[in-house]
């Protein structure tokens, strides 16, 4: 008699989903749509991935150097308090032992790290959600570059109002762009952060997420090139081509003539 070998149930996810936004300048120009990558920007976002990443991730911004005292590390204590038998009172033999006041703590917290090992795969995978999240909510910006000439948090406040940008924003910036940092640092509603430290806490944590062309995961997708201008290039080196072989044929020719001669 043969059983049936166990089957393990998956849930089958939607495929991602490929979603647009405004690309525009900081003065609220706009400069066209852009797709946003749909294995960033378009997937469902895993719940229990991001709950155990987010975890992980505050666990590992705990300093763990609490520390308390037992009972053999306290100072004093060293004399027996009375004797043993006689008294009518329990027998007790440190000042310094838990139930005393001045005593040592029982089981208290000692220096420890609280770090989670976590994958790497499944931290993408976070961000990856918390990404797809806000886009699903169209809460994704783009703008060309910040152009700031100078620091200035005014210019800062205005680019944020024509993007229509609202709440707590985080701003992705790249490290270069200084001048966007300085801009921005001064408001309270406003978190900087470097592209190569984005995370998905700090994406769940803002209502907005403003992206650059140098920032953006993914990329800008370059705009696609005109049929005609391709044809165009096909026809250039097809006459290149057919002006070299006539060029040959005429010195081949001339060769021939002179050894006749």
């Amino acid at each position: 008699m043969t059983t049936a070998a166990p089957t393990r149930l998956h849930r089958v996810r939607p495929e991602p989903q490929a979603r647009t936004v405004e690309r525009r300048r900081s003065d609220g120009t706009v400069l066209g749509q852009v797709t946003l990558a749909p294995d960033i920007f378009g997937i469902e976002p895993n719940t229990a991935v991001l709950h155990q990443v987010v975890t992980a991730q505050l666990a590992a911004a705990r300093a763990g150097t609490q520390s308390t005292k037992t009972r053999s590390e306290v100072s004093g204590g060293g004399a027996k308090p009375y004797r043993q038998k006689g008294t009518g009172r329990a027998r007790q033999g440190t000042t310094r032992a838990p139930q005393w006041a001045g005593g040592g703590v029982a089981l208290g917290p000692k220096p420890r790290s609280y770090r989670q090992r976590t994958p790497k795969k499944m931290i993408r995978l976070a961000l990856h959600s918390a990404l797809s999240d806000r886009a699903a909510e169209g809460r994704v910006a783009l703008v060309d570059t910040w152009g700031f000439e100078a620091p200035r948090t005014r210019d800062a406040v205005a680019a944020l109002e024509t993007l229509a940008v609202s709440g707590k924003v985080l701003v992705v910036l790249d490290p270069a762009d200084l001048e966007a940092a300085f801009s921005f640092r001064n408001l309270p509603d406003v978190h900087i952060i470097a592209a190569s430290e984005l995370n998905a806490y700090d994406v769940l944590c803002h209502d907005w997420v403003v992206f650059t062309d140098a920032t953006l995961p993914g990329g800008v997708p370059a705009p696609p090139t005109p049929a005609r201008a391709r044809g165009t290039k096909k026809a250039q080196a097809v006459t290149v081509d057919a002006d070299a072989d006539e060029d040959v044929e005429a010195d081949q020719a001339e060769d021939d003539e002179g050894a006749d001669r």
